[in-house]
Parts: structure tokens; sequence; C-alpha cells
């Protein structure tokens, strides 16, 4: 699979807001499905079939333990996308602007330690 099309596969497979709330409730622990379906005013099946896109997507692992099936997050497919995102809202552009931010309140306290107290009080007397 392309690199476009596994980061399409994952954008997808996060674009329903279920589908969302499922990965946030798994990155605090391993879930049943019908431990997440608890979660949820949808069918278990619907909520089976959210679990199904988020496995095939690779976000999502699924164990057999006894006669349940464990969902765990694996947010290994995320990275490809969030370094896309990070492109696209220019992460080099905002730290640019960060630095000059630094620079330019550096500056500002060397200024003002510049200027002390004694000649502070000779500004407002004259």
């Amino acid at each position: 699979m392309s690199y476009a099309s596994r980061v399409d596969e994952v954008a997808t497979a996060i674009a329903d807001p279920v589908r969302r709330h499922i990965l946030t409730m798994l990155r605090d622990a391993p879930l049943s499905a019908g431990d997440v379906a608890q979660h949820f005013a949808i069918s278990r099946p619907a909520i089976s079939r959210h679990l199904r896109v988020l496995r095939e997507s690779g976000l999502v692992r699924d164990e057999l333990v006894g006669r349940q099936r464990i969902y765990r997050l694996d947010p290994g497919p995320l990275a490809p996308l969030a370094d896309w995102l990070a492109g696209l809202a220019g992460a080099d552009r905002w730290e640019r602007h960060l630095d000059a931010l630094e620079t330019e309140i550096y500056r500002t306290r060397r200024e003002r330690r510049g200027s002390g107290p004694a000649e502070h009080r000779r500004e407002h007397t004259a």
C-alpha cells in the first residue's frame, strides 16, 4: 500500500466521531467490543463495524482472550498522518515565529535591565 493511500485510509478511519471516541477509550485501556458498546447509544453490530474499520486501518489490534475479543490501540499508523498535518500546518513557519518572539522578549528584557531604577527616576523627575 502506498504512503498516500495509507494516510487516506487512516484519515478516513478517524473521520467518524464514534471511531475517534473509540480510539480515545482504547488509549486508556484495552477493551472488549461489549465494553466499548456500553458507551454508545448505537447497536453492537454498529460498534463491530466501527471496530472493523479501525482494525483494517491498522489503528486497532485485536486478540482473542477466552471467548472475548480484546481491542488495543496501535497509534503507529497515525504518525504519517501527523507528519502530513504538521507539514500542512506549517510547523516550521510557527517555529520561526516563536523564535522571533523569543528574540524580541529577550531584547526587551535586556533594554529594561539597561535602564535601571536610577535612570528611570531621572526620566520622571526632569
